[in-house]
């Protein structure tokens, strides 16, 4: 199997539709060294080089007027260590083929983000993560990590070996290069249990502090325009399996999470008037359920109606009131907002720019269906976000630039001062890089 390039690549867009990019060649490498050269034949052409997996993003992480590298040939499981609980994977691949095929073997994850449609490196990038008290982001369970940079040099990376690099790379953002290759701790495969049921939004917020200090993985949605909130509970569990039965899953997963939500949006886009209304109706259609199952069935669902998204992170303290403030804010407002916010939880890592760097972190995602004007909403969510001194997800909708990062992030200057020295020419840079990293 060899690289194929296109010089003809047409334009790019992302799953939301709202980032495209024109590059001038398409390189899908079929080894490292293809992409190493792929990368010096860019340096020779005076052309910037980005990756881009699914496309998962809403921000333009991944553009570029340069060379566009597709990793779809760089897919599946280099190396399973039993000894060091590790797994080695190409990265190209989905989430999806990484868990399945880790379940196979009796292993799993720690803890997983809500889908599992991006490739490994797209989703840690940007650092994608789930809901825990106690276990963190994708990223944060990276052991080790190899990196293609500006040169073609082709790095390794952990604690031991390279450890200024790991210390950034495992949330890079693209900037420092192109991470081929993650090696991810692992631990033996488990269940969980999800309890999943209805509160009301003045519940949560009063019992907010106990939900989460008693649950190892808590999550809600709020619905805006109602009182009401969907809550999950996911708990380690001795078994026995009880999964989701096929006809009740396709029911709530498919038919009302998916088909029915996508008629409701279609509906509030035509008729905003109507979405307070909807709105009730939705955040009354889920019934509590139990199940229990391994764990990605657990943490992933399908999202199959698209949106765009804002997601900030805020210090865990501040979110009973942050998020009552948003609340208000929706209520007093005209705004017309059909999807609900989503709330999840994270501890404190040690990565340079993850969002929960240093702190514990609390997630608010804020959502708006396609094709629907969200600037209004989400000028105003960024608003309330940013007076908690937010950290806005790095592959979401945000207008922060590099001199609020440098304020809201101590550790911000290395992780510069390292993209001054592995991409000193800025290879691999865009606008939105230049945006939040500085020139």
């Amino acid at each position: 199997m060899s690289t194929a390039v296109s010089e003809k690549s047409g334009t790019w867009r992302n799953w939301a539709g709202n980032v495209t990019a024109l590059p001038v060649r398409e390189v899908t490498p079929a080894s490292v060294d293809e992409l190493s050269a792929a990368v010096r034949k860019a340096a020779e052409d005076g052309l910037t080089v980005k990756a881009v997996g699914t496309g998962h993003s809403f921000t333009a992480a991944a553009a570029t007027d340069g060379v566009l590298i597709r990793p779809q040939l760089l897919t599946g499981i280099r190396k399973i260590d039993r000894t060091a609980m590790t797994v080695t994977v190409e990265a190209g691949t989905p989430l999806k083929r990484l868990n399945t095929a880790l379940a196979r073997e009796g292993l799993s994850l720690t803890n997983m983000g809500d889908i599992m449609e991006q490739t490994v490196s797209g989703a840690t990038s940007t650092g994608t993560h789930g809901t825990g008290r106690d276990s963190a982001s994708i990223a944060a369970q990276i052991t080790g990590l190899e990196l293609v940079t500006a040169d073609g040099s082709v790095l390794t990376c952990s604690a031991n070996e390279n450890p200024e690099i790991f210390a950034s790379a495992r949330i890079g953002i693209g900037a420092l290069g192109i991470v081929t290759a993650i090696t991810f701790s692992v631990e033996p495969l488990f269940l969980l249990t999800a309890r999943e049921e209805p509160m009301s939004f003045d519940k949560v917020m009063t019992d907010f502090e106990e939900l989460f200090t008693e649950n190892e993985h808590f999550e809600f949605y709020w619905f805006p325009h109602t009182g009401n909130c969907n809550t999950k509970r996911n708990n380690r569990s001795a078994g026995p399996e009880n999964p989701v039965g096929p006809v009740r899953g396709w029911i709530e997963d498919e038919f009302l999470s998916n088909g029915a939500f996508q008629v409701a949006n279609l509906l509030g886009r035509a008729v905003p008037a109507a979405i307070p209304s909807i709105a009730g109706i939705s955040s009354r259609a889920l019934s509590a359920r139990t199940y229990t199952d391994i764990p990605y069935k657990v943490f992933t669902s399908p999202r199959r109606v698209r949106f765009v998204e804002m997601e900030y992170a805020v210090p865990r303290e501040a979110l009973v009131e942050t998020l009552r403030e948003l609340k208000s804010m929706v209520d007093r407002s005209t705004l017309r907002v059909s999807f609900p916010v989503e709330v999840r939880t994270a501890p404190a890592d040690d990565i340079t720019l993850s969002t929960a760097s240093g702190r514990e972190s609390a997630y608010i995602a804020v959502h708006m269906f396609r094709g629907t004007p969200y600037q209004a909403y989400f000028t105003a969510a960024e608003r309330i976000f940013t007076a908690h001194e937010g950290r806005p997800h790095w592959g979401k909708v945000h207008t922060r630039d590099a001199e609020y990062f440098s304020r809201v992030y101590p550790r911000f200057g290395e992780f510069t001062a390292l993209r001054d020295r592995l991409d000193p020419d800025r290879r691999f840079a865009n606008d939105y890089l230049r945006r939040i990293l500085g020139s």
